[in-house]
């Protein structure tokens, strides 16, 4: 049994790269951490030339990654949230596997783990981006008929406390998030493994997504 993970942030080491690690390990399988910065996938043209092939005929990283998530037994994607939306490079990657749906549907009956960090924190009174983006992830898997077996949702940080203007910026996503009295001192650094929850959240993917191949 193998369980692909893939992260949609561009970041090194960021918050989603080590809670899917920490997913993956939990499987007990072999797995592999796909870093999606690192190839080149173009959007989907919507010409439908992959119908009868499989194949995408933008023949660019996207193809790789296509095969390597048919040829697995689980697939976890993780991203974050820019715009209060899942980022363009897993959005892209979603829609470059519709390749290997048609006649087939070569992920058909998998289970799917999903990840997302976001800046905007979980609360009844913030939007519901994370979970907005989770939804998106969801709704992809559903549609090709996996089981979406559960998801985690992170923490992460507003760009602005790193850029060097976060206190000063008119436009600092910090205020915004955080009220206008909020600083980059006062926010600080979210850091996955201080939230106990998503932490133990990733294990239990891992462990939950082992059990369903297990049970198969």
């Amino acid at each position: 049994m193998k369980v692909i993970g893939i992260s949609g942030s561009p970041r090194p080491e960021s918050n989603t790269d080590r809670a899917l690690k920490v997913a993956l390990e939990a499987t007990g399988m072999d797995t592999e951490f796909i870093k999606l910065s690192e190839y080149t996938i173009k959007p989907c043209q919507a010409c439908l030339k992959c119908v009868n092939t499989n194949v995408c005929i933008i023949g660019d990283d996207g193809n790789v990654i296509a095969e390597k998530v048919k040829d697995a037994d689980a697939l976890i994607v993780a991203g974050y949230t820019p715009y209060s939306s899942i980022d363009s490079g897993t959005k892209a990657m979603l829609e470059r596997l519709y390749a290997i749906r048609h006649k087939k549907g070569y992920i058909r009956g998998k289970p799917g783990g999903i990840i997302i960090t976001s800046a905007v924190p979980c609360m009844p009174e913030a939007p519901p981006v994370a979970e907005t983006a989770v939804g998106a992830v969801a709704a992809y898997m559903q549609e090709e008929g996996m089981e979406v077996v559960g998801d985690v949702k992170i923490l992460g940080n507003v760009p602005c406390v790193s850029c060097g203007y976060g206190d000063d910026c008119e436009m600092s996503g910090i205020k915004m998030v955080y009220g206008p009295d909020a600083t980059v001192d006062s926010v600080g650094i979210n850091s996955f493994e201080d939230q106990s929850v998503s932490f133990e959240g990733a294990k239990q993917l891992g462990k939950d997504i082992a059990e369903f191949l297990s049970s198969e």
